[in-house]
């Protein structure tokens, strides 16, 4: 199975890493991370270059994480808006047997404000939704 998981801030939360390690489990897995470089509501100015280092960071140290583990990752940083970026990352021709949407849990979660797990769902393809625990603080 090839799995595109989407996420940002909750890239590195154990809810994510236990779905992977569930996905190995299963059977063979491969795995593509993007990180949509939206800005973290931090109180701080957001430049479009800030975001992008941050999900930039974010990215290398799961990749590295999973490898790690022995699995199989690679991954990118897309567009701000995740549902824009996995169709790019399908409009260049990629093939995935699944989605993995990691958020935070409804409230805090600005993706589901802004409906991407629906959205999501119309792209044609499962789509699994694994919430974390909690906000990461600082």
């Amino acid at each position: 199975m090839r799995y595109l998981v989407v996420a940002n801030r909750t890239l590195l939360g154990e809810h994510l890493t236990e779905r992977l390690v569930q996905c190995v489990r299963e059977g063979p897995s491969t795995f593509h991370l993007l990180v949509p470089a939206s800005h973290t509501p931090d109180g701080l100015v957001y430049t479009r270059g800030a975001a992008h280092a941050d999900a930039e960071s974010r990215l290398t140290r799961a990749v590295a994480a999973l490898h790690q583990r022995g699995m199989e990752a690679t991954g990118e940083v897309g567009d701000p808006d995740p549902v824009s970026a996995v169709r790019d990352v399908l409009n260049r021709g990629e093939e995935f047997d699944e989605i993995i949407l990691s958020t935070f849990p409804p409230g805090p979660s600005r993706w589901l404000h802004q409906d991407v797990l629906h959205r999501l769902s119309k792209i044609g393809m499962p789509v699994t939704h694994v919430t974390a625990d909690r906000v990461p603080v600082g």
